[in-house]
């Protein structure tokens, strides 16, 4: 029988498969354990679990479970339109805002085309643009940070998106407001420039991407439930744009693409923000906790602005299955084309403890 990947799309057969951090109930099997012995640190979640806000909400809402979702996420994108000062029309949901990215994909992207990341950026943009066809151009990242300059520089008459992940996973860098708005005042208008702001409630003096929107720019700002929201599990993100772009990206989403339980939580746990400050509260703590003791072992890592921390343990892989064995679960980078180095997410301080102390073991 002749192969299927004859008749497949072509780029699908050079396509990377996007790997997640490796599940607690996985490593609980392979250690034979139980999974409440696991250390989580590799997925970048929130470590106080959702709003109990948003609990509540989500298990009243299950007694509707029979009935479709709202599939234009009225309440939800209100909310959000009315806390960011917007209009409704500037929002779009997602199935997380990976999602999103996905509907950029759709919108604007043809074989041959051109998309523009920066070196060790979220793999994503790259499963994008290839699944599309295009080209990733990757330009060079001084000091894991996006080079804003070099990507101006980058750009080609085919170039039709450009991603900047800030602060970017997996360096945990963050761009200035100056260096932003330097890039915006040298971008030609007809280029979708895509800010990716996952962990934009970490940041105490976040930079200011929305006013591009107001000016009519073709910006897309990308947000989540998954971080500081705890709802990582339920796939909730949002994009926020002007009107009519939001328009062409509404043609390429799937009806009900976000479920009716996921939308309650997410409406519910915008309005706790209680818990909002508690978790950056932790994850500060716990993020100059790690950093301290990076510097007391002679670690080289980068300082971080999210919830987790980017440091260099010599072997990646090797220190991510010693820890594996110490019940304590990172992230190795080989992927991002940085080895040598691992993700640890901020947990709380126990768990932070435990996974310094592992780590002082497993370097001996």
């Amino acid at each position: 029988m002749t192969s299927i990947w004859g008749r497949a799309n072509p780029q699908l057969r050079d396509l990377t498969v996007y790997e997640p951090g490796k599940p607690i109930e996985e490593t609980a099997r392979e250690l034979q354990v139980d999974p409440a012995a696991i250390i989580k640190l590799a997925s970048n979640e929130n470590p106080l679990g959702p709003s109990p806000k948003a609990i509540q909400a989500m298990g009243a809402a299950l007694e509707n479970g029979q009935l479709y979702p709202d599939g234009g996420g009225f309440y939800l994108r209100s909310a959000l339109a009315a806390r960011l000062g917007f209009a409704r029309e500037n929002i779009i949901l997602g199935n997380g805002s990976n999602e999103v990215i996905e509907f950029l994909g759709h919108a604007f992207l043809n074989p041959g085309d051109d998309v523009i990341v920066s070196e060790h950026a979220f793999i994503a943009y790259k499963l994008i643009a290839t699944l599309f066809g295009a080209r990733t151009i990757e330009t060079p990242s001084p000091d894991y940070e996006h080079d804003l300059e070099a990507m101006l520089n980058a750009m080609t008459p085919k170039t039709r998106i450009i991603f900047i992940a800030n602060p970017n996973n997996p360096t945990g860098t963050l761009i200035s407001q100056i260096k932003i708005d330097k890039f915006i005042s040298c971008l030609p208008e007809n280029i979708v420039t895509v800010f990716d702001e996952a962990y934009f409630e970490f940041l105490e003096n976040p930079p200011d991407t929305l006013q591009y929107i107001r000016d009519g720019r073709d910006i897309v700002v990308l947000r989540t439930f998954s971080k500081i929201h705890g709802l990582a599990s339920l796939r909730v993100g949002y994009g926020i744009a002007r009107r009519e772009l939001i328009e062409v990206l509404q043609k390429t989403r799937q009806p009900f693409n976000v479920n009716q339980i996921a939308q309650v939580g997410a409406l519910a746990a915008l309005t706790d923000e209680a818990h909002q400050r508690e978790t950056q509260e932790i994850v500060d703590a716990g993020r100059n906790y790690l950093q301290e003791q990076f510097r007391e072992m002679k670690l080289k890592f980068v300082p971080g602005a999210a919830n987790f921390v980017m440091v260099n343990v010599g072997d990646g892989a090797v220190v991510f299955k010693k820890l594996l064995a110490q019940k304590i679960i990172v992230r190795p980078l080989k992927g991002y084309n940085l080895p040598e180095w691992v993700r640890i997410t901020v947990g709380t301080m126990e768990q932070n403890k435990k996974c310094i102390a592992a780590l002082k073991k497993v370097l001996l």
